[in-house]
C-alpha cells in the first residue's frame, strides 16, 4: 500500500513492537505524525525534546523495549542529544528519527538549519545515519532493532529529509527475526569452570549487563566459596543478606585491598569504568574472567586474562549448571565477619561525607515497596543512597551514571511509569536538577500519574560545595534562589507534600501512590535533625 513515508514508518514500527513514541510535532516532522495513530501509538508530548529523550530511556530500561523519539531538523535534534549521549554511555536502547534538510550545502538560510546534524548526533549514538529512499529507511530501521537485539544496546539516530516523508512510498517489507546475543563456545565455557574450581579465593563483580544472574548468584558464591560486590548499576544482582555480599562500595579506596586478596575476579556485565572506581587502580594482581557482550571492553584484558564473548546473566547461568559437574560446594573462602566490617566501615565513610543525608535515604528506603522502579538524578541525595541502598532486585534503580547529566529523573520517571501500568515508580531529584527538566510536570499531570517525586531540597548545589572546599576553593556560585516548589507543583496541577519526619514522608508517599496524579514531595536536611 502507498502512503507517505512518515506514515509508513509509524506503521513499520508498530509491526516491531513499539506502542509508544516520545517526542514534539512540528512542522519539519509532523509528516512523522500521519501514521501514529493510524498504526495504533500512543504519543506522549513531552514540554522539550530533552525531555522526551529521558522519557524514551527511562521507557526503554524499565521495559526492556527501545524507546522511541521523534523530533524536529536542527534545534530539535540538538536537544535531544544530551539524553541521548546518556543513553549511550549507559547502554539504552533509543531509537531517535528526525526530519532533515534536503540540502545544507547550496541552500542557506533555511529553517533550522545546521551544517551537519547527522554528524552532529554521531558524537553521541552508536549510529547515526541518513536515508536516501524509502529502502534505505526501512533498511536503517531495521539495522538499529537488530542492533539492540544483538549487541550492546546504544542509542542509534536515522534522519529522513523532509520532501522524502512527504512523499509516497510503499509498505515497508515484514519485521526479520531478531538476532540473539552472542554464546560463548563450549571450550571457552570449560576455561571458566577450571579457572574457578582451581581459584581458592574468588571475587565476582557484577555490573548492570549481568542482571540476568540474579537467580544463580547465591548458588555460585557457594559452590565456589566466592564473595562479591556489585556495580552502582548491578545492584540487586547478589542477595542482600547473603554474608559474601561486599556490596556496592567499589569506589570506597580500601575495596582496592579486597580486591587485591583475590586469586580470581570474575568481571560480568561491568566496564569497572571511572565512575565505577573512581581510581586508576582497581587493586587486584590476579587473573581476570571478563564476561561482557562489547568486544570493545574485552579488548582491556591482560596478558592471562579470560575474555569471554556473551551475555553475562547466560554465561553465569551456565557456570551454575557446569560447576557441579567439577567440584563439591566448598566452604567461604572469605571471612564474613571481615566483610561485615568493612560493610560498616565503609556506610561510615559515607555518612561522614553527605551529613545528614542517610537518615533521610533509610526512611524513604523502610517505606518504599520492594518492587519500586527507582529513578534519580545527579544530587547529595542519590550519591549516599547508591553505596548504602541495596537492592532486593536487579533494574530497579536507574540513575544517569556515565554522562551524568541533570535533569534525568522526572522524565525517566514519567517513561518507566507508562511501561509498568500499575506498579509503583518514584523520582528522586536534587533540588537544581530538578529544575532542568521540571517543565514535564505538566506531562504527568497530564498522562495522570501517582508518581511520587522526592525532591532533597538543601538549597545549594551540596555535592560541589563539598567538592569546592576539599580542593581548597572558596565555595562560588553554589547557591541559588529558589523557587516555592510546592506551588509551582500544584500550578502544573500536581499535588504537593511537606513532610518534617520519617513518619511524614511514611504517609506522605503512601497518599502519593494513590493518587490520581504525581505528587512532589519535598525533604531538607532538617529532617534527620
Amino acid at each position: 500500500m502507498q502512503r507517505p513515508l512518515g506514515a509508513q514508518i509509524s506503521h513499520m514500527l508498530k509491526a516491531r513492537g513499539v506502542d509508544v513514541i516520545f517526542g514534539i510535532p512540528g512542522v519539519h516532522n509532523q509528516e512523522l505524525y500521519r501514521g501514529i495513530e493510524e498504526a495504533g501509538i500512543t504519543h506522549v508530548l513531552a514540554r522539550h525534546e530533552q525531555g522526551a529523550g529521558f522519557m524514551a530511556d527511562g521507557y526503554a530500561r524499565a521495559s526492556g523495549r527501545p524507546g522511541v523519539a521523534y523530533v524536529i531538523t536542527g534545534p530539535g535534534l540538538t536537544n535531544l542529544m544530551t539524553p541521548l549521549g546518556q543513553a549511550y554511555s549507559d547502554s539504552v536502547p533509543v531509537l531517535a528519527i528526525s526530519s532533515g534538510l534536503n540540502d545544507v550545502a547550496a541552500r542557506q538560510g533555511q529553517l533550522h538549519q545546521m551544517l551537519d546534524q547527522r554528524a552532529a548526533a554521531a558524537t553521541v549514538c552508536a549510529a547515526s545515519d541518513e536515508a536516501r529512499d524509502a529502502d534505505a529507511a526501512y533498511a536503517l530501521i531495521d539495522r538499529a532493532f537488530a542492533a539492540f537485539a544483538g549487541a550492546r544496546p546504544r542509542p542509534r539516530h536515522v534522519q529522513v529529509p523532509i520532501p522524502l516523508l512527504e512523499g509516497d512510498a510503499p509498505s515497508p517489507p515484514p519485521p526479520p527475526a531478531a538476532p540473539v546475543l552472542p554464546r560463548a563456545p563450549d571450550a571457552v565455557l570449560e576455561q571458566a569452570v577450571c579457572a574457578l574450581v582451581a581459584a581458592k579465593k574468588p571475587l565476582f563483580i557484577l555490573g548492570g549487563g549481568a542482571r540476568g544472574a540474579a537467580p544463580v548468584m547465591a548458588d555460585l558464591l557457594a559452590l565456589t566459596g566466592g564473595a562479591a560486590f556489585v556495580t552502582y548499576a548491578g545492584r540487586g544482582c547478589v542477595p542482600q543478606d547473603n554474608p559474601m555480599f561486599c556490596g556496592s562500595y567499589l569506589s570506597r579506596p580500601d575495596s582496592a585491598r579486597v580486591l587485591a586478596e583475590a586469586d580470581l575476579i570474575v568481571a560480568a556485565g561491568t566496564e569497572l569504568a571511572q565512575v565505577d572506581l573512581w581510581r586508576d587502580d582497581p587493586g587486584h594482581r590476579c587473573p581476570v574472567l571478563r564476561i561482557d557482550i562489547d568486544p570493545g571492553v574485552l579488548a582491556q584484558c591482560r596478558a592471562g586474562d579470560i575474555p569471554v564473548l556473551a551475555d553475562a546473566g547466560a554465561f553465569l547461568q551456565a557456570l551454575r549448571i557446569a560447576i557441579p559437574a567439577r567440584a563439591e560446594a566448598r566452604a567461604p573462602a572469605w571471612d564474613a565477619a571481615g566483610i561485615a566490617a568493612a560493610r560498616r566501615r565503609w556506610r561510615a565513610e559515607v555518612e561522614a561525607e553527605y551529613p545528614g543525608v542517610v537518615p533521610v535515604v533509610e526512611a524513604l528506603r523502610a517505606c518504599l515497596p520492594d518492587d519500586a522502579m527507582i529513578y534519580s538524578d545527579m544530587t547529595q541525595f542519590a550519591y549516599a543512597a547508591k553505596e548504602v541502598w541495596d537492592m532486593p532486585r536487579p533494574g530497579h534503580w536507574h540513575h544517569p551514571f556515565g554522562f551524568g547529566t541533570l535533569g534525568y529523573a522526572l522524565p525517566a520517571a514519567i517513561g518507566g511509569a507508562l511501561a509498568r501500568p500499575g506498579l509503583p515508580t518514584i523520582a528522586i531529584a536534587g533540588d537544581y536538577g530538578f529544575q532542568y527538566t521540571l517543565q514535564e510536570l505538566g506531562t504527568a499531570v497530564e498522562l495522570g500519574f501517582p508518581l511520587p517525586i522526592l525532591l532533597w531540597d538543601n538549597g545549594k548545589l551540596g555535592a560541589i560545595e563539598a567538592s569546592m572546599t576539599r580542593a581548597q576553593i572558596a565555595p562560588n556560585a553554589v547557591i541559588a534562589r529558589n523557587p516555592d516548589f510546592l506551588a509551582l507543583a500544584r500550578a502544573y496541577g500536581a499535588h504537593a507534600a511537606d513532610p518534617d519526619s520519617a513518619g511524614g514522608l511514611a504517609r506522605a508517599l503512601t497518599a502519593a501512590f494513590a493518587a490520581d496524579r504525581p505528587t512532589l514531595i519535598r525533604v531538607t536536611p532538617a529532617m534527620a535533625v
